[in-house]
């Protein structure tokens, strides 16, 4: 795989309080719980994380890189362009067969003539991959790195750990094309048991494969959200505990969809690692849309149709005929309340002037949505906050976008709609735990305290 010569230079978004490197060599008793911090890019609208990894050959304990990453829910696993471990001393390339293949389930191997570097080595083996931003898919080798993680205890961080072999693959520069500027690749939080990054973690510590995600909204300020892996608890400023979580089923895609010709050959038989749930209805105000429900199920062939969550869309996509019926009938109830419609402004469809919408702490009193699940009783609860789109000063807009006749998703609710809500994933017991918006408790996923208690 061939890239121009790339030195990824970081800025420090995120400071870990790193302790002496002969501290970090001394690995305390294993946390019980790990920390990202998670930021929104303003420009792209992507959220980012920062993971320290690497070793300087001149300060042996110290984190060479800062590497920004795109944060990817549904992602496989963890992916970097190509050169930025170049000067890192603990950085390890695969092998063909080995261990480390079989382990990341390997799509085969490679050889590369040139001089020997990240991305060109004798015989590593590979993984095919796809970008989800801009569609791009690579074939990468797969490599290991040392990285250091914060520890929590649910309410501060704590030491920073090391995880000595984290597996992740190689890309080319041009799949860095629409992520947020600086970042050098994306963290993938999927399903796959063996190199999606939760499961990574849970492994190098020995805890519950387990993890939490509270993403922070554009009103945020610049604060930052955050995400846990393994054991709670989850505590947020001021000194509030996010528990009793409303649980429904974590549903598995059967069929990693893919682009039929370039993509499928290399991921045949292979089950996605996103995350998806059974809604069975939407409602707008409590009155059940009409939809053609068979869309909100997951067809076991070809993978198409169900809903499932994204990190890397900023709004939720909606199958043509299920946005048309959804924005119809939120129309309908707005105009109930006087609120008055005005031109749509693109992406979204209706758009309406705020000169009769009030602003509550849940965000712009608008017409409820409802997300019905594996039982009538069993809601998600999409309030203003998380269902308007403010673009000028007097017009919000209702941030769902039409995903055609023929999207892949029936349903992909995007990051608007989880902004400030804490979702917990458990993917050994297979459920997925939601907080419906955390503005109702009266704080919100900016709200973490980042200070070190270590």
């Amino acid at each position: 795989m061939a890239s121009s010569p790339f030195i990824f230079s970081a800025l420090l978004l995120f400071t870990f309080s790193l302790s002496s490197s002969s501290s970090l060599a001394k690995q305390s008793p294993r946390p019980n719980a790990l920390v990202l911090p998670i930021t929104k890019d303003k420009t792209t609208l992507q959220y980012t994380t920062v993971i320290n990894s690497g070793t300087s050959r001149d300060k042996p304990g110290t984190p060479l890189v800062v590497a920004s990453l795109v944060f990817d829910l549904g992602g496989r696993h963890l992916w970097v362009e190509t050169d930025t471990y170049y000067w890192s001393t603990s950085f390890q390339t695969s092998h063909c067969n080995s261990p480390m293949c079989y382990r990341a389930g390997s799509h085969g191997c490679s050889r590369c003539y040139s001089d020997y570097r990240p991305g060109c080595n004798a015989d590593p083996c590979t993984l095919t991959f796809k970008n989800p931003v801009n569609g791009m898919v690579d074939t990468g080798d797969i490599a290991s790195e040392v990285v250091f993680i914060q520890s929590t205890n649910g309410s501060n961080t704590g030491r920073v750990v090391k995880i000595p072999s984290l597996v992740f693959s190689l890309g080319t520069r041009d799949l860095l094309n629409g992520l947020a500027n600086g970042t050098v690749g994306m963290a993938g939080m999927g399903r796959h048991p063996v190199i999606g990054l939760p499961s990574q973690f849970a492994k190098a510590f020995g805890f519950n494969r387990k993890f939490a995600v509270c993403l922070p909204s554009s009103s945020s300020s610049g604060g930052r959200g955050v995400a846990f892996f393994g054991n709670g608890p989850y505590v947020f400023l001021p000194g509030i505990k996010i528990s009793k979580l409303t649980t429904t089923p974590l549903l598995v895609n059967p069929v990693l969809v893919a682009d039929p010709i370039v993509y499928e050959p290399f991921v045949y038989g292979e089950k996605s690692p996103e995350y998806y749930i059974g809604v069975t209805a939407i409602k707008i105000n409590e009155k059940t849309v009409p939809i053609n429900t068979r869309l909100l199920k997951i067809n076991g062939t070809t993978g198409l149709g169900g809903t499932k969550l994204s990190t890397v869309n900023p709004y939720t996509v909606l199958e043509t005929s299920i946005f048309k019926a959804v924005t119809s009938a939120f129309v309908r109830e707005a105009t109930a309340r006087n609120i008055t419609r005005v031109p749509s402004v693109k992406p979204f469809g209706p758009c309406f002037s705020t000169k009769n919408v009030v602003v509550t702490r849940l965000g712009y009193a608008v017409p409820e949505i409802q997300l019905v699940l594996q039982s009538k009783d069993v809601l998600w609860r999409i309030f203003g906050a998380n269902s308007m789109v403010s673009v000028r000063s007097d017009v919000i807009c209702l941030g769902f976008v039409d995903g055609g006749v023929n999207a892949e998703t029936s349903v992909m609710i995007g990051g608007l709609q989880l902004e400030d809500n804490l979702i917990e994933i458990d993917l050994a017991k297979n459920t997925l735990g939601f907080s419906s918006t955390l503005l109702g408790r009266q704080t919100n996923c900016a709200n973490f305290n980042f200070t070190s208690t270590a």
